[in-house]
């Protein structure tokens, strides 16, 4: 058993705080800026929390740092004399490892590659995890750590990590956004969003036993010109017409 920190108090921070709580782990303390941030996620871990940087609990084993990526930086110098020889991580895909560099004595990253919601309960186990560290003693700790977690836990350095945020971004941001350009489409017409769940649900579970080159079907593939200047007619923004342009023609350039 840990005994670990929590800077910030997100959605990642919600859900893995919570998650390393059920493996076993002694979460000692929530930090946030906003102290009503700190205590709501303190209160569903049940342990103290601060929003003053100076009052940081000083003899954790690990400060786990999930806050917005271009903050970490700016948050490791600040802990710097608080952490001391305890392990400082983050848990960012895009950020390198060592934005820690000079400001902590032990660092790494422990990314967990899964979209978080602060409501929305995950099964930790099924989630990718990447770890790089900058020495024995920091991988193994994020090693415990990650394994207590998840069953698929790897090694991968910043610049495999940073292409691996890409790919997720791609595959789960942007097709999350194109549900909600479909939604809008619904929406117009009074049609509840519900009538396209089955069609995302095995569009998901198509990539499974296929590659999603050979998962993809529909006008865009085919190139018919006829149904596609239909439905961009149908759609009454400029922006939306301009993202249906690039992306027929990225799909059709795939095949």
């Amino acid at each position: 058993m840990s005994r670990l920190v929590f800077i910030g108090s997100g959605n990642l921070a919600t859900q893995m705080s919570l998650a390393l709580k059920r493996a076993g782990h002694d979460i000692v303390q929530v930090y946030s800026r906003t102290e009503e941030h700190a205590r709501e996620l303190a209160e569903k871990i049940g342990c103290g929390y601060t929003a003053d940087v100076n009052t940081v609990c000083s003899d954790a084993d690990a400060y786990i740092v999930s806050v917005k990526d271009d903050a970490v930086r700016t948050v490791a110098q600040t802990l710097g004399h608080v952490i001391g020889d305890a392990i400082c991580m983050h848990t960012a895909g895009s950020v390198p490892m060592d934005v820690f560099h000079g400001a902590v004595r032990h660092y790494g990253v422990l990314y967990p590659m899964q979209s978080f919601s602060k409501t929305r309960m995950v099964n930790f186990k099924e989630i990718p995890c990447f770890l790089e560290a900058s020495d024995e003693r920091a991988m193994t700790l994020l090693r415990r750590l990650a394994e207590s977690l998840s069953d698929n836990v790897q090694e991968a350095d910043s610049e495999q990590r940073k292409k691996i945020h890409l790919a997720a971004v791609l595959a789960s941001n942007l097709a999350n956004h194109c549900y909600r350009l479909g939604e809008r489409v619904l929406e117009e017409a009074g049609i509840d969003f519900n009538i396209l769940l089955p069609l995302i649900q095995e569009t998901a579970r198509k990539v499974t036993d296929m590659s999603p080159r050979e998962a993809q079907t529909g006008p865009m593939v085919r190139y018919d010109t006829g149904v596609m200047s239909r439905q961009i007619e149908m759609l009454h923004d400029e922006r939306t017409r301009q993202i249906y342009r690039l992306m027929a023609e990225s799909i059709h350039n795939d095949y």
